[in-house]
């Protein structure tokens, strides 16, 4: 067999592609080590992964047999020091005790479109929840949004969750304050189906304003990390775990967002991964729309409901109903009729003469079409003229539709 300088095998013992075979309880375990060692995101442990295997990491991470490449001796020290402390299984104890399980590919559940991250793809999940993350996520759309929003962001948030809910859709966000938590509402609300996607343990309620919402998304559905039980967030946390629900989902809609709001992170890993992205349009006033504005002046499609989000996202035919206007009586008026109806004066009478040649056509067509808007109640007789019926004309220019 191949070895490198320091006579590690030269090709991975696990295959890269996750469809091949099942890992084994070793490779799981090394697995479940590293998520506590490596940062979510890493790219050279990633491409360590992809070259010699979860095993052969762990294993040279806990004897003395040097460095892996790429990997300066000051950060390899601190992924060793983390390596000593690493109890992968008591993490999975850990997990299990609260009914979840940990998820690498390889394994039935796992979510393939994940794998497009590349070397970044996490390492594996921890998950709560009975339901199959990998089937849930077939048909799954990310909500995302600020924190600190406004009453119509938790409004339309809420719709929009309830909205794809309802139609079968899963509902993903990252169960933080603010858009996020109304969009997992909206879909719990609903009965239906949402994710929750954390920067710590799935045994840490962050934040912890959000315990008893995280709750029911466990209860419900399903809480997922890349961290392991019991680790905390951090402000690079959030941004890496954003990667992921991009990465799950078929679209990422943001509901409301500020120039520099983190949800636009979301986006724009959506935008490299070649997901849909989408944005609720808000005020052209409001600061926290303005970022939403920007995602959609640059390439980004504007969606106001479930059923436009589905458009984008879902199957050819499943296509958002066309918006009009109500109808009014004056809309069904046949052509020649409408011109005479347009051409009466607003106040006053109009013989049908004048009607004639105002419209251009004969005196005795006008007088049928008047005869006909007579008959239908917009035009009444006024001595030897015809005038608008007041009602009818007040009724038509309000708009009110047709009964």
């Amino acid at each position: 067999m191949t070895t490198d300088a320091h006579g590690r095998p030269a090709t991975g013992k696990v295959p890269e592609d996750p469809e091949q075979c099942e890992p084994c309880p070793e490779e799981r375990l090394a697995r479940a080590a590293l998520t506590r060692i490596v940062e979510p995101g890493d790219e050279k442990a990633g491409r360590w992964l992809r070259t010699y295997g979860a095993q052969e990491v762990v294993r040279a991470l806990r004897d003395d047999s040097g460095a892996m490449p790429g990997a300066d001796e000051s950060r390899w020290a601190g992924l060793r020091s983390r390596a000593e402390r690493a109890r992968p299984e008591a993490d999975l104890a850990a997990v299990e005790a609260l009914g979840g399980r940990f998820v690498c590919p390889g394994d039935h559940e796992w979510p393939g479109q994940l794998d497009a991250l590349g070397v970044t793809r996490p390492i594996g999940l921890w998950v709560r929840g009975a339901p199959s993350l990998r089937l849930w996520a077939l048909r799954s759309v990310a909500i995302v949004g600020a924190r600190a929003c406004t009453e119509y962001g938790v409004h339309v948030a809420a719709l929009l969750g309830a909205g794809l809910a309802e139609r079968g859709w899963t509902v993903i966000s990252g169960a933080a304050y603010g858009i996020d938590g109304a969009a997992h509402r909206g879909a719990l609300a609903a009965g239906g189906a949402t994710v929750g996607v954390l920067a710590c343990g799935v045994d840490v309620a962050y934040p912890p304003g959000h315990a008893e919402l995280i709750a029911r998304i466990a209860e419900q559905g399903l809480v997922l990390a890349e961290l392991p039980p019991k680790d905390h967030p951090t402000p690079s946390r959030f941004v890496l775990r954003n990667r992921v629900i991009a990465a799950l989902t078929r679209g990422t809609v943001v509901v409301e967002a500020a120039l520099r709001s983190g949800s636009l992170s979301t986006a724009r890993h959506a935008r490299r991964l070649g997901r849909f992205v989408m944005g609720v349009p808000g005020p052209v006033t409001s600061g926290l729309s303005a970022g939403v504005h920007e995602l959609l002046r640059e390439e980004g499609s504007l969606v106001t409901d479930a059923a436009e989000v589905i458009e984008m996202v879902g199957s050819i035919g499943e296509l958002a109903p066309r918006r009009r206007g109500a109808a009014v009586p004056r809309d069904v008026l046949p052509g020649e009729a409408a011109m005479v109806l347009d051409a009466l004066p607003a106040r006053g009478a109009a013989r049908s003469a004048q009607l004639a040649q105002a419209v251009g056509i004969t005196a005795d067509a006008a007088l049928a079409r008047l005869q006909e808007l007579c008959a239908l109640g917009f035009v009444e007789r006024l001595g030897a003229g015809w005038q608008l019926n007041r009602s009818a004309a007040s009724r038509s220019a309000a708009g009110h539709p047709i009964e």
